[in-house]
């Protein structure tokens, strides 16, 4: 398994921007997929984007445009970059590592982001 540490949430006006880091430790050359997650209050957790060993990426319809996955080997470090920031992007988000092959299935404690209008 690899334990996942993320940073960077914080509040942030409308129109905005914020970068999350996940910071990886543990056997991370095993891990095929990184994603970002986030849970608003009442809501279900979503995925907001993902990407993989190959560097395809998926991205939530509503963060398209505004929001870019990217990963830096050399640091063990995923980042979300997340700009022009909307109140409804609010909620806290969550990196995972994953490795369907291998079981690997990890996540990290999250980081809040708050959006004010």
């Amino acid at each position: 398994q690899v334990q996942l540490v993320e940073s960077g949430g914080g509040l942030v006006q409308a129109g905005g921007s914020l970068r999350l880091s996940c910071a990886v430790s543990g056997n991370s050359v095993s891990i095929n997929i990184m994603a970002w997650y986030r849970q608003a209050p009442g809501k279900q957790r979503e995925l907001v984007a993902a990407i993989t060993r190959g560097d395809n990426e998926y991205y939530l319809e509503a963060v398209k445009g505004r929001f870019t996955i990217s990963g830096d080997n050399a640091k063990n470090t995923a980042y979300l970059q997340m700009n022009n920031l909307k109140p409804e992007d609010t909620a806290v988000y969550y990196c995972r590592a994953r490795t369907p092959s291998k079981g690997l299935d990890s996540w990290g404690q999250g980081t809040q982001v708050t959006v004010s209008s």
